[in-house]
């Protein structure tokens, strides 16, 4: 007898994601609490009164530099390392597989160059709206962003990166890649990993799942509020397509890079937009 041929679609359609529940829920929910603790702790430093009035979060030397990365990857390890202790979630549950092989680094690549059309797009799309409908002139949307630009500031020396090389590479291999891109999508597989478990009505189909990192970008967005509210909204929809981009490939690993490649282009001509920028006004 001959095999039934299945639709193609079905064919092309990838498992789900397996969910183990041996583990008792209590577990699963001391683990979402300390994923979620993680960045709510960083949103609450960074809005102290008088915080970062002192210099950049990424200081604005090497030494610095390297202390500030270091001590965050330290407090992230704790944290996300708890939380599997407790959850004893599997690679699978957490998209740690590397997937889809060799495909990781140029899917990365492309995916980095997508995310930038998409929130250039995203930025048109609004302002084309808001001149069409009068509701703002061009002129008050030019001062709008223009006074509301993403602080980046806050965040890395802008002088630093222009006259120190080490300081500069750091930023764009370091912080671009391990501290921004590979903590913060494993923050996002952990966290996407305790809502399925724990709502798995919700969140367990590829819908539900979408859904879910909408949520979490929410507060992706919110952890970058600091730099201001355009920062905030961009940051939102970047961990919204970056969650995507985890859940079509069912692995962190694809996003890492386009994460990395993202902000690593990003920071590599930050200095001359800053200079340029200063220069126009």
């Amino acid at each position: 007898m001959t095999e039934p041929v299945l639709p193609i679609e079905a064919a092309e359609t990838p498992p789900p994601i397996p969910v183990f529940c041996q583990t008792a829920r209590w577990r699963w929910w001391i683990h979402l609490l300390l994923i979620g603790i993680y960045p709510a702790l960083g949103l609450l430093v960074g809005l102290g009164k008088g915080h970062f009035t002192h210099g950049p979060a990424l200081s604005g030397d090497v030494r610095g530099l390297l202390s500030f990365c270091g001590l965050e990857l330290l407090i992230f390890v704790l944290f996300f390392a708890a939380a599997w202790l407790i959850s004893r979630a599997s690679r699978e549950q957490l998209m740690l597989v590397w997937r889809p092989g060799w495909w990781v680094a140029p899917l990365g690549v492309v995916y980095s160059i997508a995310l930038r059309i998409a929130l250039v797009m995203v930025a048109v799309f609004i302002i084309a709206v808001l001149a069409a409908t009068r509701t703002v002139t061009p002129e008050k949307v030019q001062q709008y962003m223009s006074a509301n630009r993403p602080d980046v500031e806050v965040a890395v020396s802008i002088s630093a990166m222009r006259d120190n090389p080490t300081y500069y590479w750091l930023t764009i291999t370091l912080v671009s890649f391990v501290v921004a891109g590979l903590r913060e999508e494993m923050w996002r597989g952990g966290t996407l990993a305790a809502m399925r478990v724990l709502w798995p009505r919700i969140f367990d189909s590829r819908r539900g799942q979408i859904f879910a990192v909408a949520l979490i970008a929410v507060a992706f967005g919110l952890m970058h509020i600091r730099m201001g509210v355009l920062a905030a909204l961009a940051a939102g929809i970047l961990g919204l397509l970056l969650g995507v981009i985890m859940v079509l490939h069912r692995s962190i690993w694809p996003a890492v890079v386009a994460h990395g490649m993202f902000d690593a282009s990003t920071m590599a001509i930050l200095p001359w937009l800053i200079e340029k920028a200063r220069q126009f006004h």
